[in-house]
């Protein structure tokens, strides 16, 4: 009896916690829910006066409805193409400048940690004018290259920061053993550091990858005239006409969308969490 009271008693404790956590989940997945529902609703019961939880009827003509729709798998394949190496980019550019600033002693050293923060607190929104201005006179509007490089600015200083913490975690002594074996500098690194590196690169991966592929501004910005290099976030605002919103279309194809970065983030979850919580700590 001894033993179960402060179990007890540490149960009702966390009887608040719990229900709130249990409320904040049940906040941020109802949205995902609606929109899943509702692309499975029949578009009668869509606009209804009496709106269910539940589909009354379900129906798969909303999903035909996207994939039918122009430019579907040009559209995926030009995000898929754009998110990729802009994702692969920053993690070579990002892993070179987080080694040099974990491991390294240099002048400038705390200036560029600075500035690489600060890059990472601008929000981009408020650059978009001077980026089509640049764009517009290099005579790189309407380009997915383009895109790409606006990408792979925008997640290169997270990636920076996450994996400068994470390699200041590995104790360098690993490193130095190995080179007293006869491994270079980059050899040491190449097979001792690298291979603990892996949730950090995963972490940092799926950043990259949620950022770019969601990314909408930009790519309707940046892209005009050229509708073959359009991106899916602007396919979605395509089903949106002056008669209204097919809202069955819109939501089925939300929900495609959405696919891709929830079986990434699935696969990846474990390595996720140890990464952000690594490269947040240390350092």
């Amino acid at each position: 009896m001894r033993t179960s009271r402060p179990t007890t008693r540490r149960a009702v404790r966390r009887l608040p916690l719990n229900a709130a956590a249990a409320l904040t989940v049940l906040i941020c997945l109802f949205p995902v829910y609606w929109m899943v529902t509702t692309a499975f609703k029949p578009s009668p019961d869509i606009q209804s006066y009496d709106p269910r939880l539940l589909p009354r009827a379900w129906t798969l003509d909303h999903f035909r409805t996207a994939v039918a729709a122009d430019g579907f798998a040009l559209f995926w394949r030009n995000s898929v193409l754009v998110t990729l190496s802009a994702v692969l980019l920053a993690l070579l550019v990002a892993l070179g400048a987080a080694y040099a600033v974990a491991r390294m002693r240099w002048r400038g050293r705390r200036q560029f940690v600075l500035a690489v923060f600060i890059a990472q607190m601008a929000p981009w929104e408020s650059l978009i004018i001077p980026v089509y201005i640049i764009s517009r006179d290099t005579g790189m509007l309407d380009r997915l290259p383009t895109l790409t490089l606006i990408y792979f600015m925008i997640t290169l200083p997270f990636t920076v920061v996450v994996l400068r913490g994470f390699i200041a975690g590995i104790p360098p002594e690993l490193e130095e053993a190995a080179q007293v074996d006869g491994c270079t500098r980059a050899g040491a690194f190449r097979r001792v550091a690298f291979p603990l590196l892996a949730p950090g690169l995963m972490a940092t991966s799926l950043f990259g990858f949620i950022t770019a592929w969601n990314e909408f501004t930009y790519a309707n910005f940046l892209i005009i005239k050229q509708q073959d290099s359009r991106t899916l976030p602007v396919w979605l605002s395509s089903f949106q006409s002056t008669f209204g919103t097919d809202w069955g279309a819109t939501m089925a194809a939300s929900t495609l969308f959405a696919l891709p970065a929830l079986v990434v983030f699935l696969v990846l979850q474990r390595q996720v969490t140890a990464g952000l919580a690594s490269g947040g700590v240390k350092g």
